[in-house]
């Protein structure tokens, strides 16, 4: 009887732990990656929906464009899948980047909202460009920012936390910080 009921018990948290998993790899799922797009540097996802925000190489006649190197603009996942720029409110205090050239092909950018988090557009040695930012006090490549958003208001959103992933550039291991802001 004992045994019966200990592997009732075992049975049924494994159903538990298998639902669970389930339901995170749905959410997970929920947000499309946006693929296709060779000038794509990094991109955010946030709460309240799956709209995505792209951060690209802003190219100018063939040359990245020197007074403004990183074109922002929207993929509306949530309606037609449509692509738009950002307007003025998101371009000058949410989601736009602040640049300065450093050197030719080497830039410090930063999100207009949060000038802590720096982050530098250079060349690599493969002679492309990324966005190398610090993640768990490493350099790495920035490939994708979810922002967890709870309530709030329009202008003072309550974020509970920022995930950053990217990539060691020298092992190509994948690494994740989140980050309280």
């Amino acid at each position: 009887m004992k045994g019966s009921k200990l592997y009732r018990v075992f049975f049924f948290v494994f159903v538990l732990l298998l639902f669970a998993q389930k339901g995170i790899s749905q959410r997970d799922a929920r947000y499309p990656t946006p693929t296709g797009n060779s000038n794509q540097l990094f991109f955010i996802q946030r709460d309240p929906n799956i709209n995505t925000l792209i951060y690209e190489l802003n190219m100018k006649n063939g040359s990245l464009n020197e007074e403004e190197p990183v074109h922002v603009f929207w993929i509306r996942y949530a309606e037609k899948g449509q692509h738009d720029d950002l307007n003025y409110i998101q371009r000058n205090f949410a989601y736009g980047i602040k640049s300065k050239m450093i050197s030719k092909e080497n830039y410090e950018i930063h999100f207009v909202s949060y000038k802590k988090k720096i982050m530098y557009l250079k060349k690599s040695t493969d002679n492309k460009f990324y966005v190398f930012t610090d993640i768990n006090k490493k350099q790495a490549i920035l490939k994708q920012v979810f922002i967890r958003v709870n309530g709030g208001s329009f202008w003072l959103p309550n974020i509970e936390y920022v995930e950053l992933k990217g990539v060691d550039p020298v092992t190509g291991i994948e690494v994740v910080e989140r980050m309280k802001i």
